[in-house]
């Protein structure tokens, strides 16, 4: 299962941003006027960084080391503050690093202590919005960005930190309007990355390969055309296209051999193709390279899918254990199917009520209510996921699944089988629950419905079948039977008594 929530290379792209504009102000000290040597690493980190994309990890660390070494002797320097509070961002968030964020927050605090933001430091008030990003904390990050964008509208880099905070919060009108601003102010590989998104978002599939495709070929380093080709390869595996998907994998992989997204997507690729010996071997090396909390429970759910339980629970443990900020969707995924579903509605409520209602958390919120036993109150959330725009089949499978507990079977029938039809290996653990949930559900009956025929409506003649027996107004369920006299969903958990009572999506 792929995890639908804001992806950390987009994270990674903001943090980008935000070092693009600090950078700006960094330059090289030279003693005389002799042609320059060829650039180190941290002004190849410098360079790519000005022009929006990505710098090597390594030359990312020089750059770091140098801002380092200058602010032992220059520390009243706001600017080079600010620009080394960005790198730890960018590289916490690429290396999946929590220890890099509070490094982040002294450097970039310290910038705002020599210069404040009432005087004008647009820098370090962006570096703290997209450290905020990296935190899952969309309300900080925008309010961050706002003030950036306020202050100066014309600031590019402000607008990819304020469209991963709106994405965050849901709110996807104000995260399109940004992507057109940005638009308008900038171009190359960021700004197709990020309209790639806003298409993707939109459920615009073909647009949003064709952007992503724009954004492979204006990066201009191999860190950015990696990250690209990862993003190609994701739309692909969206779309039910792992074949696709591994080609453009592969090439990232060519470029970067350790990137850490592409090795997770060649993962999920070999699993969808049966490819599990190697799959695993993917997943071993991603968890390696980029641990990230969405990677964990992707892999142990291979892994439970292969009956290898112990390997499972011992990433599921991993997860649980582990301090991961902005992974409340993620841990509430794991409690809601892992452990305890009414955990993860408290989590995830708690979510909501700051104000984050994106369609992941909706979506995950409404599978947790679900899975502690609340499936009517759980669909106001699943069709609140579902019809955003966004085409998720794991969102369509949940949905399914409440519909089919609701004993709403044309529904059910209709959104198990489009989570299928989009894409028939969305996860080596729950993709046969859905072949077999829609067995479950069959065929929708020849006989309409008492409700659409009308009271006391009886068969055309010649049909060969007897009348409709008094009260079989709706087909029997499948599923079995409780002591309620209602169809037991498979993915509810029963017997805990009634859960408290959600509040409900505005």
């Amino acid at each position: 299962m792929k995890t639908e929530n804001v992806s950390r290379a987009v994270l990674a792209g903001g943090a980008v941003a935000v070092l693009a504009a600090a950078a700006l102000l960094y330059v090289p000290e030279q003693a005389d006027r002799t042609p320059p040597p060829a650039p180190g690493p941290a002004e190849r980190a410098a360079k790519a960084v000005n022009a929006g994309g990505q710098a090597a990890l390594p030359d990312l660390g020089a750059l770091i080391g140098d801002r380092e070494k200058w602010l032992r002797a220059h520390p009243g320097d706001e600017a080079s503050w600010a620009t080394l509070g960005a790198a730890y961002t960018e590289r916490g968030v690429r290396r999946a690093d929590p220890a890099d964020l509070p490094r982040a927050e002294a450097a970039l605090k310290r910038s705002l202590a020599v210069r404040p933001a009432g005087r004008g430091n647009l820098d370090a008030q962006l570096g703290m919005a997209a450290l905020a990003n990296a935190r899952g904390d969309w309300k900080t990050a925008r309010e961050w960005a706002e003030r950036v964008r306020k202050a100066d509208p014309k600031r590019w880099p402000a607008y990819p930190v304020l469209i991963d905070a709106y994405n965050g919060l849901g709110d996807y009108k104000a995260a399109g309007k940004a992507t057109e601003t940005l638009t308008g102010l900038h171009s190359g590989a960021a700004v197709s990355a990020r309209s790639a998104q806003l298409y993707r978002n939109r459920g615009w599939r073909e647009d949003a390969s064709a952007a992503a495709a724009d954004a492979v070929a204006l990066a201009a380093t191999d860190p950015d055309k990696a990250a690209a080709l990862a993003r190609l390869g994701d739309l692909a595996w969206e779309r039910g296209e792992p074949a696709e998907a591994l080609a453009q994998y592969g090439a990232a992989l060519g470029l970067v051999p350790e990137h850490g997204p592409s090795l997770a997507g060649r993962a999920r690729a070999h699993a969808a193709l049966g490819r599990t010996s190697e799959a695993v071997r993917d997943w071993r090396a991603a968890l390696e390279r980029l641990p990230l909390p969405e990677y964990l429970l992707e892999a142990g759910e291979l892994y439970e899918a292969l009956d290898r339980d112990e390997e499972a629970q011992a990433l599921y443990e991993r997860l649980r254990t582990g301090s991961w900020p902005g992974a409340e969707v993620v841990l509430g995924r794991l409690d809601a199917d892992h452990g305890d579903p009414a955990a993860a509605v408290r989590r995830l409520r708690a979510e909501w009520a700051r104000g984050h209602r994106s369609v992941q958390v909706a979506d995950a919120l409404g599978w947790a209510l679900f899975r502690s036993g609340a499936p009517k109150e759980a669909l106001e959330f699943a069709k609140r996921a579902t019809d955003e725009g966004l085409r998720s089949a794991l969102f369509a499978y949940h949905r399914g699944e409440i519909e089919r507990a609701l004993e709403d079977h044309g529904p059910a029938r209709r959104h198990l089988a489009e989570a299928l039809r989009t894409h028939p290996s969305f996860s080596p653990l729950f993709a046969p629950r859905a072949r077999a949930a829609v067995k479950a559900v069959g065929e929708p009956a020849d006989v309409l419905p008492g409700d659409v025929r009308g009271e006391g409506a009886s068969e055309p003649e010649g049909s060969g079948k007897p009348p409709a027996p008094e009260g079989s107004g709706k087909p029997e369920s499948s599923g079995t039977v409780s002591g309620s006299g209602k169809p037991e969903s498979s993915g509810t958990v029963s017997g805990s008594g009634k859960p408290e009572e959600p509040g409900k999506p505005e």
